[in-house]
This record gives structure tokens, sequence and C-alpha cells, in this order.
């Protein structure tokens, strides 16, 4: 049986080598069609591999930090991290409504001076900033891409991120559509990274008492959350408290769910 196998390949090429002219020609263009066939294969094969899976969205665009932050500002500490990103949660900064969205990053820079200053804080609390125009503003350091442990909900910043509208939005206020879709757009981008639908609940766990629910409690809260469903507050206010159902529906849609 060794002898036959061993047989066969010369063989081959015997008959090959007998092939006349254009004959050859065509046998040798043949092999090529298939190995660039095999070729073509293969790459489609990594492209799939490739693609991310679940239900991405497509990242809003972030304006860095460095736009709104003073060269002047004390040097950040290190950020950290947690392993990822399970639900969101939306603030309102408590500042003016009134004003020209050219000077948000002014604001912002008030907002980070409050904070670091007399809070000493090492840095902003919230992630992500949205002014009244649906401008998206970096907020706390580390990346926007990673999940970084914020400053922005007691009791439940691991694992969440901290998304504040610019502005109060108490009852009775005016809630920009642009600021709404913007807040969307960057939820779903985010939980999106986690395959985690915007419309449904998580479980995460307390780390403080001072929170609505005891330190080591796992409590069920919604994946786009509101400020005070995690904390005693008010935040985000009665207006933008009540555009959460549409702005989570907006985030499912944006990452492709029905």
């Amino acid at each position: 049986m060794l002898r036959v196998r061993e047989a066969t390949p010369r063989a081959a090429l015997v008959a090959l080598g007998c092939v006349p002219g254009i004959a050859a020609v065509t046998v040798l263009a043949l092999c090529a069609v298939g190995v660039e066939r095999g070729v073509e294969a293969r790459a489609m094969v990594r492209e799939a591999a490739a693609r991310p899976v679940g239900h991405p969205a497509p990242r809003p665009e972030i304006v860095p930090r460095s736009v709104w932050l003073e060269a002047t500002a004390g040097r950040t500490p290190p950020p950290r991290y947690d392993d990822k990103v399970v639900a969101v949660f939306v603030h309102h900064t408590d500042s003016p409504n009134r004003y020209d969205c050219a000077d948000a990053p002014r604001i912002i820079r008030y907002l980070y001076a409050g904070q670091t200053g007399p809070r000493d804080w090492d840095d902003i609390g919230y992630n992500f900033l949205v002014d009244r125009c649906g401008t998206i503003y970096e907020g706390r350091a580390g990346g926007v891409d990673r999940a970084v442990t914020g400053a922005h909900t007691q009791g439940f910043n691991h694992r969440t991120a901290g998304i504040a509208a610019l502005g109060t939005f108490t009852a009775g206020a005016e809630v920009p559509r642009v600021m709404t879709d913007a807040i969307a757009a960057l939820a779903a981008w985010k939980l999106g990274l986690t395959d985690t639908d915007p419309r449904v609940d998580v479980r995460l766990v307390s780390s403080n008492s001072l929170s609505r629910y005891a330190a080591g409690t796992a409590a069920t809260l919604p994946a786009l959350a509101g400020h005070k469903d995690g904390y005693m507050t008010s935040c985000p206010g009665a207006a933008l408290t009540a555009r959460l159902p549409e702005i989570r529906a907006l985030a499912a849609r944006l990452q492709g769910r029905t």
C-alpha cells in the first residue's frame, strides 16, 4: 500500500509533463483559480470573525476632555477600571439651562472645579456630559471606550457609566430633543459594547449603604437608569426622568433591536 501511495504523485507529475502546451497552461490556470478561491474563502472567514457580535451601535462623536480642561489643572491620578459596563445612569448638573453651547466647555470646567475643589474629588465624577445642542463631551479620564469607574452614583459606580445633561430638568423644564437623542446614541454605543439591551433590568451590587440599598445588596435596576433609581435624589429631574422611556426605546433601535 505504501508503494502505491508514493507512486501516485509521480504518475500525476509525469502526466502533467506530457500535456502539450496550451493544455498544460489550462491545468495550471485552474490550479491558480482554486488557490485564489481558497485565499478568498479564508479572508471571508477572518472578516466574519472580526465583526462585532451581538447588538453594537455606532460610536457617536465625543469631544475629548482636553477641549474643556485647562492646561493649568492639577495632575489627574491614574483612573480606576471595572471589567465592563452593564448600566448607565442619567443625571442633570443642576446648572442654568439658558447657555450658549459654545460656553459648554467653560461650564464643564466650572463643574470640574467644584468637584475637585470643595468636594476634594480626584476628577470630575461623570464619565460623559451632553449639552443642550446634543454635543457629547468626555468627562472623567481613562478612555471613553473603557469601563472607567466614575463617581456619579453613590453605591453604584462600578460597572456603570454616568451621563450628565448640562442643565436643570425639574418639572416643567424643556428638555431639548437633540440632547435626549445624543444621550440615547451614547447609551446605545456604551451598552452595546457588552450587548446590553437598554430596555432591560440588570443586577448591580451596592457598594455603599448611603445609596438606596445597603452595601452588598444585589439590586435590580434599569440598564438605562436615572440617578434617583440608585440614590435618594430627584436627579435627573422630573422632566428628564419622564423622557427616559423614549431614550431607552431609541437606544434599543440604534442597537438594531426590535
